[in-house]
């Protein structure tokens, strides 16, 4: 996926701002970055250049030999997170260059990407929104699983809805608004909510949004 921009951060939790119009708006506030730019490789044949970007220095005791001459090369601190992003335009990003969270602007449309909650062991009607069966007296099957289809093959087939482990996977939610840049202090204001618990790891991107392509109707007389 094409990107414009691209930036590694922590959430921090959710508040309410107000408008210009005095309406309270729910946002997500996440530190975003400062990132380093660790590594930056050659465009590819689609335009795309891959940028490797640090998040949160680490000691040194912490990385081992191989990542230590990573970073020796690039000449920065040992980071504790490392992501790529393929961008769109990477000029003017090189090795020991910074990325704060003023690469955006309020109004843009970002996408974020997290490993949500992890549930734990769930049912089927917290897991796959099951309605149940009846709730009255004398009903032996409340919220358990009802038919589990077909009993010739005598096996489950995969990709079926049981019970089973939840969340805990990594998940992207796309078209959150950016309400507030907040530069001196490195928080970005996304409207809504974003996937993953306090303190949890995210990836703010804007990905190029391309135009659809027409599909015009030729009417021949």
């Amino acid at each position: 996926m094409a990107l414009l921009k691209g930036i590694l951060g922590r959430k921090l939790g959710m508040t309410q701002v107000f408008d210009g119009e005095g309406k309270a708006i729910s946002v997500t506030v996440i530190k975003a970055g400062p990132c380093v730019v660790v590594q930056k490789r050659p465009a590819s044949d689609d335009g795309l250049q891959p940028v490797q970007m640090g998040f949160e220095e680490v000691k040194e005791s912490r990385v081992n030999q191989p990542m230590k001459g990573h970073f020796a090369k690039a000449g920065v601190s040992p980071m504790r997170h490392l992501a790529e992003f393929r961008l769109a335009g990477a000029e003017g990003l090189e090795p020991g260059s910074q990325v704060t969270a003023s690469i955006f602007k309020p109004g843009d449309k970002v996408a974020v990407t997290a490993i949500s909650k992890g549930r734990g062991f769930a049912g089927g009607m917290k897991r796959h929104g099951f309605h149940g069966g009846p709730a009255s007296h004398g009903s032996m099957s409340h919220r358990r699983p009802a038919a589990g289809g077909a009993t010739d093959p005598a096996r489950v087939f995969p990709g079926t809805k049981k019970p089973g482990h939840m969340g805990a996977e990594q998940v992207t939610v796309r078209g959150l608004q950016v309400v507030q840049v907040h530069e001196d202090k490195s928080l970005l204001l996304l409207r809504g909510a974003v996937p993953g618990p306090t303190g949890g790891l995210v990836r703010v991107t804007q990905p190029v949004v391309r135009p659809r392509a027409s599909h015009r109707v030729k009417i021949v007389s």
